[in-house]
């Protein structure tokens, strides 16, 4: 083999090995991807459960009578928060 030949084998070898790797690398940032969405579905419900058993706390401790009066105000804000909510999705429908 003259010393082209053997420069152009070398180089031919050392393209398969970067497409190799580069095949692997593409796998491992689909992967990634996909435990990352994961990730971010999961911390979502998580988020949502949470703020869901606040509000069950909340709604227990009103019951219960031991609601102090900065938890009274902060129900009370969020209700009224939800109300605004609540009308202007009504608005949103009635347009």
């Amino acid at each position: 083999m003259t010393r082209n030949e053997e420069q152009l084998n070398r180089i031919q070898e050392k393209l398969q090995q970067l497409l190799k790797q580069y095949s692997y690398v593409r796998k491992e940032n689909d992967r990634l991807k996909e435990e990352l969405s994961e990730t971010k579905e999961k911390l979502s419900r998580n988020e949502k459960m949470t703020e869901e058993l606040s509000q069950q706390v909340a709604v227990l401790k009103m019951n219960a009578g031991g609601l102090a009066e900065q938890d009274k105000k902060e129900l009370e804000k969020k209700i009224n928060h939800y109300l605004r909510e609540i009308d202007r999705c009504i608005a949103l429908l009635g347009e």
